[in-house]
């Protein structure tokens, strides 16, 4: 049985949290570290078996170390899977799922915008006006059909709620789904179906699948052409499964209702893109409202983990080589965050709180 001796820390947590995540390894050597603070990490790893980490893996990592585990604290790894941490065969693992209850409801909030109008609602209670034109023709979730694209964390959280709304549902995911018998159709990739019966079906295609490259674009002119007539798409997963282009042109011929959008190929979206003022288009800026303790829902994920590293049984989350993505460009405001090298004299910690959280503590010994 492999035994965890020494646990390096990047993550932002508070102290409360922080000193939970330290009593998840009780016998091991804990460090932290300032996720910008590179050359402190790269000596502080050389002798850790453990990197629990704010940001993907870094470059630093990377080099000659003992380290045989890594897990990054947040749900995406493609910005992990790069064929030199592969190549290093250290085992990387993500928070997938912790957010999971929030980013379903984000779903709904969307589908709930294109059933109610609610642009047009509030034009008309900022003109006391009573009524607006078309609202008979309006219809809610209940009885419609909702195409669910990614069985992973989100997607069955979301088939959960929307089974409860009373809809009618179809999923879509690479592998076959199990359980959810309430489900109108399962459609797996691997054993051959396509999209095309979800798409024709569907008032509202749900997207809440992972970029790859198998991904990309999924969601093109094509696609998009597939579509039932009149119907309303939600992307929760990432920009680039649509191919954007293809998206403005679907919304201005009306072949599609309108679209609920958090991610886009370009983050963030320029101020002069056209789907800003498209009257069909809900927009939010790839942010959802947080699930109580988010931290602590990471910790949980961590803690399982380190049960079974210990034990020698299969990591939750673990990256796979299907989490590499060739089209992924990390160029946004977090990415560029995540990749500073300074030293702690030249960091401005409460400059970094209005961006992260308030982290209420200086010294790990607060906490340790």
């Amino acid at each position: 049985m492999a035994k965890i001796k020494k646990v390096v820390a990047t993550v932002w947590y508070d102290k409360q949290n922080m000193h939970d995540l330290r009593q998840v390894f009780p016998e091991a050597q804990f460090v932290y570290v300032d996720f910008f603070d590179k050359k402190r990490l790269a000596q502080e790893v050389k002798d850790a078996d453990v990197a629990i980490l704010m940001g993907d893996v870094d470059p630093c990592l990377l080099g000659e170390n003992t380290l045989q585990w890594i897990h990054c604290d947040h749900a995406g790894l493609n910005g992990s899977a790069r064929p030199e941490v592969f190549a290093r065969g250290i085992p990387v693992t993500g928070a997938a799922g912790r957010s999971a209850p929030v980013l379903a409801e984000h779903c709904v909030y969307f589908m709930l915008q294109g059933c109610y109008h609610t642009r047009e609602l509030l034009d008309a209670q900022a003109k006391g006006q009573w009524g607006v034109p078309g609202m008979k023709d309006w219809r809610g979730l209940y009885g419609r059909t909702a195409g669910i694209v990614g069985m992973g964390n989100n997607g069955r959280m979301l088939a959960r709620r929307l089974h409860a709304f009373g809809m009618r549902l179809i999923a879509y995911d690479k592998r076959p789904i199990q359980g959810f018998d309430y489900l109108e159709q399962k459609l797996c990739a691997d054993e051959g179906d396509s999209l095309q019966p979800l798409l024709e079906a569907s008032d509202f295609v749900v997207l809440t699948l992972a970029l790859t490259d198998e991904t990309f674009h999924m969601i093109d002119r094509e696609t998009l052409a597939q579509m039932k007539p009149g119907a309303f798409l939600v992307n929760m997963a990432r920009g680039g499964i649509v191919c954007t282009e293809d998206l403005v042109e679907a919304l201005r011929s009306g072949h599609l209702s309108g679209a609920g959008l958090d991610v886009f190929e370009t983050q963030p979206l320029p101020a002069d893109h056209p789907l800003w003022t498209m009257p069909n288009v809900y927009i939010t800026p790839h942010a959802t409202p947080q699930v109580p303790n988010r931290a602590g829902r990471s910790i949980e994920i961590i803690r399982e983990n380190a049960r079974r590293f210990e034990a020698g049984e299969p990591l939750l989350n673990l990256m796979k080589p299907t989490d590499a993505m060739n089209n992924e460009k990390a160029e946004g405001g977090w990415a560029r965050l995540m990749s500073a090298d300074l030293s702690p004299d030249k960091v401005d910690i409460a400059k970094l709180e209005k961006y992260l959280g308030k982290r209420d503590w200086t010294d790990p010994k607060e906490w340790m």
